[in-house]
């Protein structure tokens, strides 16, 4: 067209026609070249080039015309268009028709003139048979007829091959070339189309595949046509470049026949050509309809299906508000361009005639209102939403888009061409943007091309384990374990996985060498035995050879290789064995030392056993059995044989305790590890379904409703040891000070430790300040003189209640000198108030000078009571009860004066035989009680002690020989008894051991 002067071409589609302007005015410049399409009008004032579509080809003299795909005279929709075209449209020197060589015939019967040029196939076409999507080799295009076809396989090649192209007639035309375009370039290897592809595209395809071979034809379901196939099949191949055509999915192969046909390009020849009539009558309706469907007189050509212009027509006309508005031709002509608006919409017959309806009463009245136009197209200019809501704004823009090219219809032609145009414009990008995201995975399909072109991937992972593969997310690096995106399913997945682990593997190596280096502050442990680098787990605890001796499983990918996983797991190895060397220091130590021999060595192997925390009772006879010596060589690595736990001190540390817990977990193999609890509390909740091992591995002893550290147990138990358990003792501040105690929670401890608590109230007891003058000592009198002190030394209940006694006695010592200074008639109460205060009953002796007389008692304030309690030791008995003792009756056992004494029933003599008394063996008895013992469990020396062994006399004196004591296996037989009474020894009256004594005697 090009060597002309002046030339007008028609094409058959707008996307084609677009694309031949574009390549005019890159070659001539846009001054000279005109587009004119049904929804696109560009008309420069020195036009000489006419790019239309065959329907718009303007009515021009020209040197050259030119008519594309000329076999759609055939077509039954737009047949009549070309067929005109072709026997109406010449230029003044050269005329061309473009198609299939199946169109001979007709256009030889038509056009008695016209020469055949016949150009062949540079390159050859050939059938490939039946290929998977899975199997479809790249530069394919697969060809559908139906929209949930195309988006059915579109979106299962983006699994497979990640992405595809998506080209369909009801593509506004930008959006056709901006898939197209992304095809050509390369970013996807696949391409689904309708048989749009069929004419006018000229693509990079190397194989076309049918997903089937029937479509819907606006009325019925048909089957394609051979010359169909053939002009969709002939898209594969460029060139010289050989082609391929097949099937796939659910269609059945060809036969040979129409295969052999398709190879070699050889149809039956077209024999009838669709025909309408073009010398239109505008005098009326009736006139017009008539002509339109006047017969052709020839036998090549005939009347195809009607057109949905004409069916409009006759619609409109039947309209009364119509017809009476149509009374001259030029409103015949009228009604005829606007019955000729394409359905773009697609909706109903009804919805389009109903619009067409609108807008011609519009056109009557002067044209289409500038405010009524706006609204219809804002309500259509919304990017937004899915692909199908896009589709149908598409359809709906484009009926203004026509609507806005024709001359005289809308009062500002520019702005609402341009405006409309934008709007076109910008739905078409927003659909190919959603397509794009839909049916397109850019990350996949980048890393398949560069695998397949055999090139190094570079692999980037930032701060936070993000992978990156040629700049495309695949995942996270979790340590040594890459974690493919979830996003990414099946096969799509698989490709990534494989794509990153391509990358990664240097990546792996320099990560192990970079943790193999790393300290171990950078490294830690879980309390379910992970092992951690950082925030990502790289290895887990299992089941070693011996408890303090786990094993390790790393995590790392097979991919990573053997060389990184093994340097990964030396590493935990040593992280962990450091970890266990530092918080089991003395433990191993006291495992590693050869000196210890005999039943030191068998306490020892227990400790070990036991991670450094072993209940007393588990050991008790070799407890007892150990001499000074296997103590004191146990004691150098840290031992404390407790009363209730043997441990060292040391690994009752947070860190210790933590290790612990979860090596004996893994040596037991547990399925769920227990966390060790907050470090700082000395005590903790005492759950019933959590077994008391659980207690003694976290460092501590359970007692009653809450569990206790066991160093300060210990240290409560010393505290208890120089407590009258016999004759009942109260909780010290020290005592509720150490365990962080009420009252109340403290009595419940001491049930749990075999003790029980027998509450009381009583007058809260109020400090008195000493009077100026010296108070009295135990050494000096009432007035300051000297009292010899007395030469007997005090015995141990003496001395338990001493302390208590002194303070007590001084305050009374000096409300007794204020009550007999004020009156002497007060004196008897005076001295009834020191009485109640040596009873220990905390009641206030003395009133105050002035006090009410008992007239006056009504007025006087109620006295504040407070609860205590006084704690007595009960031990449970082992073996089965009987009597009262089954019922759980268990009262004192008889003192001296008849009472009972903890742990004996009621009415049981303390002077009954040693075989007829309660059998008990527990480690946790109370020192002090009968046989006192230190930490180590031996008796202390006492020297001169009432009741003990004076001098030099032999142990177990007065209380029978301890051989002859002892019960079957040897082992003694363990009994409570009360103490010999002591020798009475003249007191100073006003010594606070005179208050001691009265006690004494009272009790």
């Amino acid at each position: 067209m090009l060597a002309h002067r002046t030339g007008v071409i028609g094409l058959p589609l707008r996307l084609l026609a677009r694309e031949v302007y574009d390549r005019i005015v890159k070659a001539r410049g846009p001054s000279v070249v005109a587009l004119i399409t049904g929804e696109e009008r560009i008309v420069p004032e020195r036009a000489a080039y006419w790019v239309a579509t065959t329907e718009a080809m303007p009515e021009v003299l020209a040197d050259f015309v030119a008519i594309d795909e000329i076999q759609l005279c055939a077509d039954p929709e737009r047949g009549h268009f070309f067929t005109d075209r072709l026997l109406h449209m010449r230029g003044l020197h050269e005329t061309l028709f473009l198609g299939s060589d199946t169109m001979r015939p007709a256009i030889a019967a038509l056009v008695p003139e016209a020469h055949f040029i016949r150009r062949e196939r540079f390159s050859t076409l050939s059938w490939a048979g039946s290929k998977k999507l899975s199997r479809m080799p790249a530069r394919s295009a697969i060809v559908g007829f139906s929209v949930d076809d195309v988006y059915a396989t579109a979106e299962l090649l983006r699994r497979l091959k990640g992405g595809c192209a998506v080209v369909m007639g009801a593509l506004s035309p930008r959006t056709r070339n901006a898939q197209v375009a992304m095809y050509q370039a390369g970013e996807v290897d696949y391409l689904v189309a309708t048989d749009a592809i069929g004419m006018g595209l000229n693509l990079d395809i190397s194989h076309v595949a049918f997903e089937s071979t029937h479509k819907f034809d606006g009325r019925r379901l048909r089957p394609l046509f051979p010359h169909e196939l053939g002009q969709i099949a002939g898209r594969a191949g460029r060139h010289t470049e050989p082609g391929t055509f097949g099937v796939t999915g659910e269609a059945r192969e060809l036969d040979e026949g129409l295969i052999d046909a398709i190879e070699n390009h050889r149809f039956q020849p077209i024999s009838r050509l669709v025909w309408r009539n073009s010398a239109l009558e505008f005098g009326t309706v009736d006139r017009l309809i008539q002509s339109l469907e006047r017969p052709s007189g020839s036998e090549w050509l005939g009347r195809g299906r009607e057109a949905d212009d004409l069916a409009a027509l006759k619609v409109l006309s039947g309209l009364p508000e119509i017809r009476d508005r149509v009374t001259h031709p030029k409103d015949v002509r009228l009604l005829w361009d606007v019955c000729r608006i394409p359905d773009f919409r697609g909706i109903s017959p009804a919805e389009h005639t109903t619009l067409l309806t609108r807008i011609y009463g519009f056109l009557q009245d002067g044209g289409i209102p500038g405010d009524w136009l706006a609204r219809a197209v804002a309500r259509i200019d919304r990017p937004g939403g899915d692909i199908d809501a896009i589709s149908k704004r598409l359809a709906y823009i484009r009926t203004w888009t026509y609507v806005a090219q024709r001359s005289g219809w809308v009062r500002d032609e520019a702005h609402w061409r341009g405006e409309t145009r934008a709007v076109e414009d910008r739905l078409s990008d927003a659909l190919h943007a959603a397509l794009t995201q839909r049916f397109v995975d850019r990350r996949t399909s980048v890393l398949l091309r560069r695998l397949k072109q055999k090139e190094s991937l570079v692999a980037e992972v930032n701060d936070k384990g993000e992978v990156t593969v040629e700049g495309e997310f695949a995942g996270r690096l979790d340590g040594f374990r890459f974690r493919t995106d979830p996003a990414a399913q099946g096969d799509e997945a698989r490709m990534l996985t494989r794509a990153a682990y391509e990358a990664l593997r240097p990546e792996f190596h320099l990560r192990a060498d970079r943790f193999y280096n790393a300290p171990d502050t950078e490294l830690d442990f879980t309390e379910q035995g992970g092992l951690m680098w950082g925030a990502s787990a790289v290895g887990k605890l299992v089941k070693g050879s011996e408890p303090l001796k786990p094993a390790i499983e790393v995590f790392v990918d097979e991919d990573a290789g053997e060389e990184v996983a093994e340097k990964v797991r030396r590493r935990l190895q040593h992280f962990i064995d450091r970890k266990i060397a530092a918080g089991f220091e003395p433990l191993l130590a006291m495992q590693a030392d050869e000196a210890l021999a005999g039943l030191a060595r068998g306490v020892a192997f227990r400790l070990v056993e036991a991670l450094g925390v072993l209940p007393r009772d588990a050991v008790a006879a070799d407890i007892k059995s150990l001499d000074q010596d296997a103590r004191g060589s146990l004691r150098k690595h840290g031992v404390r044989f407790g009363q209730y736990t043997i441990f060292q001190p040391a690994l009752l540390k947070p860190a210790p305790t933590r290790l612990r817990l979860l090596l004996s977990a893994l040596w037991a193999g547990a399925d769920e590890f227990p966390e060790s609890p907050p470090p700082g509390l000395v005590t903790i909740p005492n759950l019933p379904d959590v077994p008391r091992d659980y207690y003694t591995l976290s460092g501590y002893h359970p007692a009653g409703e809450r569990a206790i550290r066991i160093d300060m147990l210990e240290r409560l138990a010393d505290m208890l040891r120089g407590q009258d358990s016999r004759g009942g003792f109260e909780a010290t501040a020290d005592m509720l000070s150490i365990t962080g105690m009420t009252l109340e929670q403290f009595a419940d401890l001491m049930g749990g430790l075999g003790y029980r608590a027998e509450r009381g109230e009583r007058v809260k007891t109020r400090a008195v300040p000493a009077p100026a003058e010296a108070a009295a000592t135990p050494e000096t009198g009432e007035e300051g003189g000297e009292t010899p002190a007395s030469d007997a030394p005090l015995t141990e209940e003496e001395s338990v209640l001493a302390a208590e006694t002194r303070a007590r006695w001084e305050a009374e010592q000096a409300e007794k000198r204020a009550a007999e200074a004020a009156a002497a008639a007060e004196a008897g109460e005076g001295a009834e108030a020191e009485a109640a205060g040596a009873d220990g009953t905390g009641v206030e002796a003395a009133e105050a000078e002035g006090a009410p007389a008992d007239g006056d008692a009504a007025e006087t304030p109620a006295p504040e009571m407070e609860v205590f309690y006084s704690f007595t030791w009960a031990p449970r008995p082992r073996g089965p009860r009987r009597g009262a003792e089954a019922e759980g009756r268990f009262q004192r056992r008889p003192r001296r004066d008849g009472g009972s004494a903890p742990g004996q029933p009621e009415g049981a003599r303390a002077d009954r035989p040693q075989s007829d008394r309660p059998q008990s063996d527990r480690p946790d008895r109370p020192r002090g009680e009968r046989r006192r013992e230190g930490e180590d469990g031996q008796r202390p020396q006492r020297q001169g002690k009432p009741g003990g062994k004076p001098g030099g006399k032999p142990r177990g004196e007065g209380r029978g020989d301890r051989n002859e004591n002892r019960g079957k296996g040897g082992k003694p037989e363990r009994s409570f008894e009360a103490r010999p009474p002591r020798h009475d020894k003249p007191v100073d009256p006003d010594s606070p051991f005179a208050v001691l004594a009265a006690l004494k005697n009272k009790t």
